[in-house]
């Protein structure tokens, strides 16, 4: 019984020596055949060799595709200069942006940017500009150049230090039975600016600047037989009507040097720190400089040799992709040295030009919904708040666009005033205007008013229609808070490219 029982072990023991053996051979015959030798059911890509295959695909149409994106070579069109500005009427002319892409590696930043412009409005004023810009150029450093001559026959002088000055609206609407003229708030002012800036990088996101250019001005009371040209007797402008321009002038406020022709060459040097992802319309990114700029003048002028000390601070935050951003910028200019004439006061000092005028403050530059030149002053500050969405893209044969909005908030401040010396006004009226009743002069100025320092604000809605990110038309509407800053509370514009 007990060889039985050894038999019945040693046989067990010899089954499960077997099963193992068997289970082994089964394995490496396994391991020597292929997942589809095994699995004939089982699709190829349980290799991976299709996954890759496909990824190689889709990898390679991905390309294919971002490289149809890019643009290429030379694009430009000729366009209509058809826009609207509330302080400066309709514009009808002709533009051309000529952009130059190169091979698209640097898409959609352009190598080399030509603007040409030629417009005239319905108020008389004029724009005819060439603009060139580039970082390729001179290798490692960006160039502008701009040559424009800017006509004004109807720019508007509202007076000095914001508040301070009194903004009598209806004295010059020609639809209220309180206009004295419609050219009450206006004088003539004709620009010829011949610049060129420079650009290069210290290290990192750190650049120096340097510009030279010169600024050429006529300015005097408005051409009243120029626009008087070609109208019915019922229509045509009275002479002998004095506006703001010409009382200040009586009044020793704008003196003899500040009219007629002024020649002003100018240099200007600074830093920057540039983030951006790209330069219209960045998505993210911060851009900030600082700058001074040393104005000249001549002959009877030699006072007005000054100089302003400007910094720029601009922030673009990402919200959601490339479809919602939140920018902003915080702006100064203050006179450091020296003394500025009226018409340099309105003028705001920019590093690069990329706008036909940069006009200090309120207007279509700086303080949408605001009349233009409303702030006039020896140093401001200023704040551009907006929300910027891309609605929709598509493309048109070559050329990619997109349509976008941006709700925003604008606000200015006077941190310079121009001194006012009431003692000296109400002299130089007594000689010069005698017939002007003295006793209406705070419908005028307001002396010792504190208001001068009181925020100038407005908000508004914009609409931009895109191509090839870089040429943007723009329109934007907007109002003021305070009925003072702009009598017909709201402003429309019609311009290119974002603000900043």
């Amino acid at each position: 019984m007990q060889s039985d029982f050894l038999w019945l072990i040693l046989n067990v023991r010899i089954k499960m020596k077997s099963r193992i053996v068997l289970f082994f051979m089964a394995f490496l015959l396994c391991g020597s055949l292929t997942a589809a030798e095994i699995y004939p059911s089982i699709p190829e890509d349980f290799t991976g060799e299709k996954i890759k295959k496909e990824k190689q695909k889709q990898e390679k149409k991905k390309k294919e595709k971002t490289k149809d994106s890019v643009r290429k070579g030379w694009t430009f069109g000729i366009l209509p200069s058809i826009a609207f500005d509330a302080d400066k009427g309709f514009q009808g002319g002709l533009l051309s942006n000529i952009y130059y892409f190169g091979d698209g590696s640097t898409y959609p930043e352009y190598l080399h940017s030509f603007y040409v412009e030629a417009a005239y409005t319905t108020k008389h004023s004029g724009l005819f500009r060439f603009n060139y810009d580039s970082k390729h150029l001179i290798p490692k450093h960006r160039l502008n150049v701009d040559i424009s001559f800017l006509p004004d026959a109807t720019c508007d002088f509202v007076g000095y230090n914001g508040y301070q000055s009194v903004f009598n609206y209806d004295w010059g609407n020609k639809k209220s039975e309180d206009c004295i003229t419609r050219i009450f708030y206006k004088s003539r002012r004709d620009m010829l600016r011949i610049a060129g800036d420079l650009s290069g990088n210290i290290a990192g996101h750190w650049y120096w600047n340097a510009g030279i250019g010169l600024l050429a001005f006529y300015t005097e009371s408005v051409d009243i037989d120029m626009l008087n040209n070609g109208k019915k007797p019922e229509k045509q402008l009275k002479h002998g009507i004095d506006g703001l321009y010409e009382k200040y002038v009586k009044w020793g406020i704008i003196g003899p040097e500040e009219s007629g022709s002024a020649w002003h060459p100018y240099i200007r040097g600074g830093v920057a720190y540039d983030t951006r992802n790209k330069q219209q319309n960045p998505s993210k990114g911060i851009y900030t400089d600082a700058f001074f700029t040393y104005t000249a003048a001549f002959g009877e002028q030699k006072k007005f040799n000054h100089l302003d000390f400007n910094i720029n601070f601009r922030h673009y935050v990402p919200i959601y992709k490339d479809y919602v951003s939140f920018a902003y910028r915080l702006s100064m200019q203050l006179l450091v040295a020296g003394q500025s004439p009226y018409y340099l006061n309105n003028s705001w000092n920019y590093m690069f030009i990329q706008r036909v005028q940069y006009e200090a403050l309120g207007g279509g530059n700086t303080l949408r919904g605001i009349t233009r030149n409303r702030i006039t002053a020896n140093g401001f500050a200023f704040a551009n708040i907006e929300f910027r969405f891309k609605l929709c893209k598509f493309t048109i044969g070559k050329e990619h666009f997109y349509i976008g909005m941006n709700p925003f908030l604008d606000g200015g401040i006077i941190v310079q005033p121009k001194t006012l010396n009431e003692e000296e006004i109400r002299a130089n009226i007594a000689q010069n205007d005698p017939t002007f009743d003295i006793s209406t002069l705070d419908q005028y100025i307001l002396f010792d008013n504190p208001q001068i320092y009181r925020p100038h604000l407005s908000a508004g809605l914009g609409l931009k229609i895109a191509m090839n990110e870089n040429f943007v038309l723009s329109v934007d509407w907007a109002a003021p808070f305070d009925k003072r800053d702009n009598g017909s509370m709201a402003n429309f514009y019609i311009k290119m490219n974002y603000m900043f």
